[in-house]
């Protein structure tokens, strides 16, 4: 199977460049200069994965990203930016991003997230279809999951969830009680493993929190064990 990239990139070189290594690779490749063009192709034709500038002429990247979420549409979406604030980066989680790197990358890297993109839809597909031919809720105390409507909901109360945020809720419900390092939980959650991204982890980590836990500040369910990582609590 070929899967189809769009690269939305308003710099020409840099465009060139990623659609240069991506055909490469094997990708099918279109390529836009501007976000509004980018919103228009997905609208049309939705292609398996998109890589969107953060800052482009007349439609920015956290706009088209606003805008397909809006729409419905669940395309995996890696964000390009040269900001490197924390703001930014949960801004475009918040809006729906599942991944940023932050120029200048290099291919290399840039390739295997959109690998890694690709393997985490490819294996929530497989989970869906899974779970459809034997549903379960997951339950632990108040916290009610469904993997096949990918909702989850805390004393009744239906939360919101990025795409990646809810991945992370669901691995942890599935494994109460085990304990994972952060660079475990990039490998199983995000699909890879690099030195020096910890912290999505544990931006991610202080965002379910933030929706879970009456104080997030003293985490009951989500729980931070000392020099190792993460669990959730054993189920109760």
């Amino acid at each position: 199977m070929t899967y189809h990239v769009l690269v939305a990139e308003d710099q020409a070189d840099i465009r060139d460049l990623i659609t240069l290594n991506l055909r490469n690779a094997g990708y099918q490749v279109t390529a836009v200069p501007d976000g509004l063009a980018a919103l228009a192709s997905q609208l049309e034709l939705a292609c398996d994965v998109l890589l969107l500038d953060l800052m482009m002429p007349g439609m920015d990247g956290l706009e088209v990203c606003k805008a397909l979420r809006a729409k419905g549409l669940n395309t995996p979406i890696l964000m390009l930016t040269a900001k490197s604030t924390e703001l930014d980066r949960v801004l475009g989680l918040e809006l729906g991003a599942d991944d940023y790197l932050i120029k200048p990358f290099s291919m290399a890297e840039l390739l295997a997230r959109v690998k890694a993109l690709l393997r985490r839809a490819e294996l929530l597909a497989a989970a869906q279809t899974a779970s459809r031919k034997s549903p379960t809720l997951l339950r632990n105390g108040a916290l009610e999951i469904n993997p096949i409507k990918r909702q989850a909901h805390i004393r009744g109360t239906l939360l919101e969830f990025t795409a990646l945020e809810f991945d992370l809720l669901l691995h942890f419900a599935q494994h109460p009680g085990q304990v994972f390092s952060r660079g475990q939980l990039l490998k199983a959650v995000w699909g890879y493993n690099h030195d020096g991204y910890e912290h999505t982890v544990t931006t991610h980590i202080n965002r379910l929190r933030a929706k879970l836990e009456p104080d997030p500040l003293r985490p009951a369910l989500i729980l931070t064990v000392r020099g190792v990582g993460y669990k959730m609590r054993e189920t109760c």
